[in-house]
């Protein structure tokens, strides 16, 4: 069976819950996977807002807008008087549960209930549709079955359990339809998988049930070889390995999280990255096979800071790394990029909540200065470093930039350079240029 997971664009607009409707009903079986409807998540963000706020008013008028929204979707996804109806009931029923919270104390359970209001809705819509279409099709509520663990980890052995328990009980069904997202914690409270959301839901679900694939449906054919925002004429890739997939996604490549690749690339399920408005385009499979010796891809990830510590302790001193590394691990901020020399060390961090925090207990050990607004160009393909040629064709695309950190060596499979952000478009096209214009 295969996993396709459609995002909040592709399922955003009665139309378009149509047009995934014809994409998935090909008489083949397969478990589908919808966001919320494009602007949702950040309404019900909002309405939660209001609600913490105690400013019930601002609350109920936004619940009202949005409830309107779901009405109008209704009357033109449904042609039938029952299920219009049966929709319009379900629709009312979540949004007075939406209106009841105004007369509670608002908590951090409640806006996880509220966001999760979503995922529940758009399910409901797209199934009663299928439904009065005549297709063979089963609900299966993520909240039975997707947990996380007191790590707020997916708990995989409770996953696969339930959720094929939940198939068992409901064979021979034409298309199986569940929430992204939304999920079960540790105590039995509606919780959500934040890092990736959909996207992981699917890659999750592929894992447990063994998929044949794993397809994640967008507004984009595939991932691109650079940012179509910034340089012009870039192309979908058509084929990555789950390791450069995975750099690309961690540095800056928006179409994927990178939490979504690890539950696939462990059970070897190939995932097919397509674009909702145009199907018959190839899109990006990625798997565990490898393009030898060719550079894939380019990728940039804003909001960088960079920390250098300077300390004639550090000479010969063991110890003093991991004094350094404790200090970013008190404040939970992991690190991107690490240079060492023997009189200092520099880093790069994208979480910049505790800066001040970490300067002031960094400077115990050294003079400390620090650069924001950075961004980091990720180069990626198969360079290990028995291939000779590519450092130098990378470098030379950047001559006349400001480099203020390379990393190269801690993986095969990308290089990565740490500007200012000013030099960030010039620096994305520059790449481009050398090395994919032929």
């Amino acid at each position: 069976m295969k996993v396709l997971k459609f995002g909040g664009t592709s399922v955003g607009s009665a139309a378009r819950m149509k047009d995934v409707a014809n994409l998935v009903c090909d008489g083949i079986p397969k478990l589908v996977v919808l966001s919320a409807m494009s602007g949702t998540t950040n309404s019900l963000l909002e309405i939660a807002d209001y609600l913490y706020k105690k400013n019930s008013s601002g609350a109920m008028e936004l619940i009202n807008s949005l409830e309107q929204k779901y009405q109008v979707v209704c009357d033109e996804l449904y042609s039938s008087e029952k299920y219009l109806s049966e929709t319009k009931a379900f629709i009312k029923e979540k949004f007075d549960y939406l209106r009841s919270l105004s007369k509670s104390i608002f908590t951090t359970f409640e806006e996880k209930c509220i966001v999760a209001q979503g995922e529940l809705i758009s399910t409901r819509l797209f199934t009663n549709y299928l439904l009065e279409k005549g297709v063979n099709t089963c609900l299966l509520p993520a909240l039975d079955y997707m947990r996380i663990d007191k790590n707020a980890e997916p708990d995989m052995a409770y996953i696969t359990e339930h959720l094929k328990e939940l198939l068992d009980a409901n064979p021979g069904y034409d298309q199986y339809i569940t929430q992204g997202f939304i999920c079960t914690n540790f105590y039995g409270e509606t919780d959500n998988l934040q890092r990736g959301g959909s996207d992981y839901t699917a890659s999750i679900i592929g894992a447990a049930i063994e998929a044949e694939e794993i397809q994640i449906w967008t507004d984009i054919d595939g991932m691109h070889n650079n940012d179509p925002r910034f340089v012009e004429g870039t192309d979908p890739v058509p084929f990555l390995h789950f390791e450069e997939a995975a750099e690309l996604a961690y540095f800056g490549a928006k179409i994927l999280h990178p939490t979504c690749i690890l539950p696939a690339k462990l059970h070897n399920i190939p995932v097919r990255l397509l674009n909702t408005m145009d199907p018959t385009a190839h899109g990006t499979l990625i798997s565990n096979e490898i393009n030898k010796g060719k550079i894939e891809a380019i990728a940039a990830k804003d909001g960088i800071a960079s920390i250098k510590i300077k300390s004639g302790r550090m000479l010969l001193a063991y110890g003093f790394l991991r004094k350094v590394f404790e200090i970013f691990e008190t404040y939970q901020t992991s690190i991107d990029m690490i240079t060492t020399s023997e009189v200092g060390v520099s880093v790069s961090i994208d979480n910049l909540k505790h800066l001040d925090e970490i300067v002031n207990d960094l400077k115990k050990f050294g003079t400390v200065t620090v650069e924001t607004d950075m961004v980091i160009i990720c180069v990626v393909g198969d360079l290990p470093y028995q291939n000779v040629g590519f450092q130098a064709q990378v470098v030379s695309a950047l001559k006349d930039i400001p480099i203020r950190m390379i990393s190269y060596g801690g993986s095969n499979y990308n290089i990565s350079f740490l500007i200012k952000s000013e030099d960030k478009v010039r620096a994305l096209r520059a790449l481009s240029a050398h090395i994919f214009t032929k």
